[in-house]
């Protein structure tokens, strides 16, 4: 009798312990412990993105993110930011869950203390922006500027290209610049109100019919000023949804992974999203560069969660010049910028296809 006794003892503890680590699995690792169908996933996936032929661009026309949301019952929704300062007011409003745009806007949202974090990098900019100025304007050269408008939108990439060229050239006291937005310049270009403007697609494509560049972000970058156009995740979106974080990068992966493949067809398919030519798009991409994650997570770029890459360093620096052009009123530290430069969803997403 005494023995049944202890059977039953020890088998009512054993279910209580089975109770507790199911309890502790629920907790720790909820998405882990749950069926993908019966957790409570978002309705919806709200998307701010720049009309640029980048990986965005192609996974958003060849339905790259559905592929992974769909069977979850989500539904994506794309939100066109003419420049990254309208996507920072939606990111603070919580409008939206991630956003691309210029690094430098990307600065002001960690240096303004929107509660967002940097989890991929689109693309290094190159031909994408560039510096144009009306033929048989007597403007040869970027010391030619001097005493003339130039537009651009401010805090943006090209504006932070605009005035480092400026500043290389020993004229950037000698320059009215115009803060506009791209569709501004365009109706600014045509009605003659200003000489030259540093802009990207689709408005670059307008002014180069009858402009000449200057210089390009490539050329930039070639000199020391790198610029990149980079995706912010919302944190209350990817700290609730880790899985849906990593298969965001694997969509963005697919699209570079096409574009490496078969770049003329790449081109094709940005091409036709933003209605411009092939031949322009193609351009605008060679100009470019697209990582892989592997390059993503090396040292040059944005490092791994142990180690923070050089380009921690990029966006510190670029703070301290937007503190000098009065664009923010604080530098976050460098350890601010190596904790909002998040590679984690790049190796999640690495990970889930090893396993």
């Amino acid at each position: 009798m005494k023995k049944n006794n202890g059977f039953q003892q020890r088998k009512k503890s054993a279910r209580l312990w089975l109770i507790v680590v199911l309890m502790l699995c629920l907790v720790i690792f909820p998405a882990g412990c749950r069926d993908d169908n019966d957790f409570e996933w978002p309705e919806q996936i709200n998307i701010g993105y720049l009309r640029v032929p980048n990986d965005e661009t192609i996974a958003k026309a060849e339905q790259y993110f559905e592929d992974y949301f769909a069977d979850k019952g989500i539904d994506c929704s794309f939100i066109v930011f003419d420049s990254g300062v309208d996507a920072n007011k939606a990111l603070l409003s919580n409008s939206i869950d991630f956003a691309t745009m210029g690094h430098t806007n990307a600065v002001i949202a960690l240096a303004t203390g929107i509660k967002v974090e940097l989890v991929w990098i689109h693309e290094v900019l190159g031909k994408a922006e560039q510096l144009v100025v009306r033929q048989n304007s007597g403007i040869e050269r970027i010391e030619d500027l001097a005493g003339r408008q130039v537009a651009t939108v401010f805090a943006s990439t090209a504006h932070y290209s605009l005035l480092n060229a400026l500043r290389d050239a020993g004229i950037e006291d000698q320059v009215t610049l115009l803060d506009m937005q791209t569709a501004d310049i365009v109706a600014a270009w045509e009605r003659g109100d200003i000489d030259a403007a540093y802009t990207w697609q689709p408005t670059l494509d307008r002014l180069l019919a009858e402009g000449l560049s200057l210089v390009s972000s490539e050329e930039m970058a070639e000199r020391g000023v790198v610029t990149a156009n980079v995706l912010l995740a919302r944190q209350g979106f990817s700290q609730k949804y880790p899985i849906l974080m990593a298969d965001f990068i694997s969509a963005l992966a697919k699209a570079g992974d096409l574009y490496r493949a078969d770049p003329e067809k790449a081109a094709q398919i940005a091409g036709d999203e933003l209605e411009i030519p092939t031949t322009v798009a193609s351009e605008q991409m060679s100009g470019s560069l697209w990582l892989t994650r592997e390059e993503a997570l090396s040292e040059a770029f944005m490092g791994t969660s142990a180690d923070p890459g050089h380009f921690v360093q990029v966006m510190h620096d670029t703070a301290a010049f937007l503190a000098e052009q009065q664009s923010i009123q604080s530098i976050p530290t460098y350890e601010d910028f190596a904790a909002f430069v998040n590679p984690e969803w790049i190796e999640q997403s690495l990970q889930s296809e090893q396993n």
